[in-house]
């Protein structure tokens, strides 16, 4: 799958104005505010600006930091690192392959196998449950 590109005024039109401070301006939601950071419904967390599968909830854990955090994505292909070395600070960036929208970052304070924390803002994430209720669902 090719890189996705659309213009800002595409973006705007498509995201909330929340969504589109956290994926396409590199924003941060406040801890303990997002939709999934305490979330325990099983299901794939796709990327909220193309869809593409990033995480499944049997990789998601609760690590006290108040966003979403996960130990790996579903590939090596979904995530593409950079570092951001912004607020004074050395981290790593971690944006969606196929959009770049900004997800969040990973640290290496993680749970073993990977001892990887992929923190991760709601805001730019989608959950598919396997719910037969929920209107968002996959087989």
């Amino acid at each position: 799958m090719g890189k996705l590109n659309k213009t800002d005024r595409e973006w705007k039109r498509e995201l909330s104005p929340e969504e589109y401070r956290v994926t396409r301006e590199k924003g941060t939601e406040a801890p303990y505010t997002g939709k999934y950071w305490n979330t325990k419904q099983e299901g794939q967390y796709q990327c909220r600006c193309c869809g593409e599968v990033l995480f499944l909830s049997d990789t998601k854990y609760d690590s006290g930091c108040g966003w979403p955090s996960f130990f790996k994505p579903v590939n090596h292909t979904v995530i593409e690192e950079e570092q951001d070395l912004s607020l004074g600070m050395v981290r790593t960036e971690i944006t969606c392959s196929h959009c770049g929208a900004h997800l969040g970052h990973v640290f290496e304070d993680g749970p073993q196998p990977t001892g990887l924390r992929y923190c991760v803002n709601s805001a730019s994430l989608n959950l598919k449950t396997k719910e037969k209720n929920d209107g968002e669902t996959y087989p």
